[in-house]
């Protein structure tokens, strides 16, 4: 059970009108929530960064983190983008 507070949570999918939020502590995840896909904020989908905060066990708050989720993304690609490489285009 996660307690009351606020977290960093990421929209890991959204299936059959649920979002499916990773909630973070400490950049591990600690549990996972689901939300109405309708309650999301305005420009979330897949692999926004949000943050949520949670009371008596329910989620009170989200609000979205374009920079964090910009970031993120930025990330992502860059690792992708590392690992994608033959090992021949490193100089190696």
């Amino acid at each position: 059970m996660t307690g009351d507070g606020t977290y960093v949570a990421t929209v890991d999918r959204i299936e059959e009108g649920l979002a499916v939020c990773l909630l973070e502590d400490d950049d591990e995840v600690v549990c996972e929530r689901h939300v109405e896909e309708e309650e999301l904020p305005d420009d979330c989908g897949e692999g926004a960064v949000l943050e949520l905060t949670l009371r008596d066990g329910r989620i009170e708050e989200l609000e979205f983190d374009p920079e964090r989720t910009r970031r993120r993304r930025e990330r992502t690609q860059s690792r992708f983008d590392r690992l994608s490489r033959r090992p021949d285009e490193d100089g190696d």
